[in-house]
């Protein structure tokens, strides 16, 4: 990695805490507290997890023609978007792989992108090349995640927004854009706050005694029960919409035969399926680890593990994984572990139901 690693605004509040700092995309990162990844996950699913995810690009988009300039860089479609609805949406290349997948905010008068940490830059600067005449910013703010059963009884001032919906609100006294949503599966809400007031707001949700600090090993075990996708290792540039289960992402007057049919970056590519997406659980208790290689009955390669652990919820071993298009739902297969092969068996997604508040 090069250069020095950059912090977020809450670094040395996760030193305060005792957190045990990695790099992670260019930035210094609490992967776990002093309770541990397992303890820290299984509170998230009773109580609630406060993670700190600033490491994420905010991008604000304004401009004459917003809307109509934005839908020739993604596949969405503002005619039927509301103010204060957030999207889940993706950028494409023109080979239709996924550059990167993006939660988009429309508001009254701009729009709002969340990008991954490693497409802060490069996101930016594709955007702007697709869409000249807008103007993009990216934002000094901090991103916390409140996540978790109680979170709604901790920020009860959002209590009634629905699942993907946005407010500007007070939270603490501190001006934030709150978003119904999160990457764990529970119900739970993404804090847009300046940075300044970043750990004013942090200590104060911390202050709760329902909500305890998580680190990004919690975040990733308790996204992989959900069966969402991580860039980089679930999904990339030479994986399609379709082969990644996200064709929904597509917005439907921009498929095939819609209204907007079209007239996006990788439109024509985004259906291809070479392999497909699914989940598996061992059937014997061995860690499967990203990058195992799949088997089927007779030791012909038939896919690669993107994304394993061992489930702290369920007690068991969990992947996601792309296996071949041919490859039949339910057909026996083996992972390849040290050089060994351990049975897994196809499993229907996600691992742990989703608690969202719709």
């Amino acid at each position: 990695m090069n250069g020095a690693l950059q912090r977020t605004p809450l670094h040395s509040l996760h030193l305060e805490l005792g957190a045990r700092m990695a790099p992670f995309a260019g930035y210094e990162l609490p992967m776990q507290y002093a309770a541990g990844l397992k303890a820290e996950h299984l509170w998230t699913r009773e109580q609630a997890g406060l993670f700190d995810v600033s490491h994420m690009g905010q991008l604000r988009v304004r401009g004459e023609g917003l809307h109509a300039a934005l839908e020739r860089a993604l596949p969405v479609d503002f005619s039927t978007w509301r103010p204060g609805l957030q999207k889940y949406s993706l950028l494409l290349n023109e080979r239709g792989g996924i550059d990167d997948d993006l939660m988009v905010t429309r508001l009254e008068d701009e729009v709002l992108i969340v990008v991954n940490a490693s497409g802060r830059q490069g996101d930016t600067e594709r955007l702007k090349a697709l869409c000249p005449e807008l103007e993009f910013s990216l934002l000094d703010r901090a991103l916390l995640a409140l996540q978790g059963p109680r979170a709604a009884q901790v920020l009860a001032g959002a209590a009634d927004l629905k699942f993907m919906h946005a407010r500007r609100m007070a939270v603490a006294g501190i001006e934030c854009l709150v978003t119904r949503c999160g990457y764990t599966g529970e119900d739970g809400f993404e804090i847009s706050v300046a940075a300044a007031d970043a750990q004013a707001l942090a200590r104060g949700l911390l202050a709760h005694s329902t909500v305890r600090p998580a680190g990004l090993g919690a975040r990733d075990t308790l996204r992989l029960e959900a069966a969402l996708p991580l860039y980089g290792q679930d999904i990339d540039a030479a994986t399609s919409p379709r082969e990644a289960g996200l064709a929904w992402a597509i917005a439907p007057a921009r498929r095939p035969g819609g209204a907007k049919a079209g007239g996006f970056p990788g439109a024509a590519g985004a259906n291809r399926a070479a392999k497909r997406f699914v989940g598996l659980v061992g059937e014997e208790p061995v860690p499967v680890r990203h990058g195992a290689h799949l088997l089927d009955a007779a030791g012909a390669r038939v896919g690669t593990v993107t994304s394993g652990t061992v489930s702290p919820t369920l007690g068991k071993p969990v992947m996601l994984a792309y296996v071949d298009a041919g490859v039949a739902a339910g057909a026996p297969l083996n992972a390849v572990v040290r050089s060994r092969s351990h049975p897994v068996r196809m499993a229907r997604l996600p691992f742990v139901p989703k608690r969202y508040q719709r």
